[in-house]
């Protein structure tokens, strides 16, 4: 009986490149929702994205939206070793938005991509760096409606990884970047920590069934925010080259 959940529970998921990781979630990254993955910068976001991509890419094609640059064929190597990162580059199919517009386009080259490939993994890294420049520029003219213009194509971009993921079973791995609340000079005096907002806030918490924060204040450590069947939990993780380690293990 034991055999048939675990069993169960690993076709409802995939590796995320890590089996530290994954047995904190329980056997990785669930099929059919959206995971969120914040943190601030140098957190470790993109090297949960590449990590999951080259787990995935082993026998499957993956779609990496990658709108910061942060993906590495050197970071590739690192983990999958010369010999294989040929063979794995070749499933990694890498789009590269440089503006919000070309990131909607992007999202529409997704819906013809899933058709004509067998897609193990769509990630999105970040979701929200283009999103927020978009956004800034409206805010700095004061344009109301090109403001809301802008929230509801991002709305749609989640609507369609979301959809995407139900309907053909796949996960979607986004990232996020997160910031800090202003502090008074009187709560800084008393240490008061500044309480982390996730940019975009609930339009992107809405969509998104998991949601794991990545801090680096005192070590790295992920912190389970949100999960469907999963309470609230911390790991504590170090980043070597070949992937990500609970801390203290080797």
């Amino acid at each position: 009986m034991e055999n048939l959940v675990e069993e169960r529970r690993n076709a409802e998921r995939i590796s995320t490149g890590s089996y530290d990781l994954n047995d904190w979630l329980n056997g990785g990254y669930e099929k059919g929702i959206v995971t969120m993955v914040v943190g601030p910068p140098g957190s470790g976001k993109s090297n949960f994205s590449i990590l999951a991509a080259c787990s995935q890419a082993r026998e499957k094609k993956v779609l990496f939206v990658d709108s910061e640059g942060g993906f590495s064929v050197e970071r590739v190597r690192q983990i999958v070793g010369k010999e294989n990162v040929e063979k794995i580059l070749e499933n990694i199919l890498i789009l590269n938005p440089t503006n919000f517009q070309e990131q909607k386009k992007c999202f529409s080259k997704l819906l013809d991509n899933i058709k004509k490939e067998e897609i193990g993994l769509i990630i999105v890294d970040s979701i929200a760096m283009l999103y927020r420049l978009e956004l800034g520029d409206a805010i700095s003219g004061d344009n109301e409606e090109e403001i809301r213009e802008v929230n509801r194509d991002v709305a749609r971009q989640m609507r369609i990884l979301v959809e995407i993921s139900r309907k053909e079973n796949i996960p979607v791995l986004i990232t996020n970047q997160v910031y800090g609340s202003f502090l008074s000079f009187e709560e800084v005096k008393k240490g008061v920590e500044k309480e982390m907002n996730i940019v975009g806030g609930d339009l992107f918490k809405y969509w998104s069934k998991c949601i794991i924060e990545l801090k680096k204040d005192r070590g790295r450590k992920a912190v389970l925010l949100k999960h469907r069947s999963l309470e609230r939990k911390d790991f504590t993780f170090e980043i070597r080259d070949e992937g990500v380690f609970k801390k203290g293990i080797f």
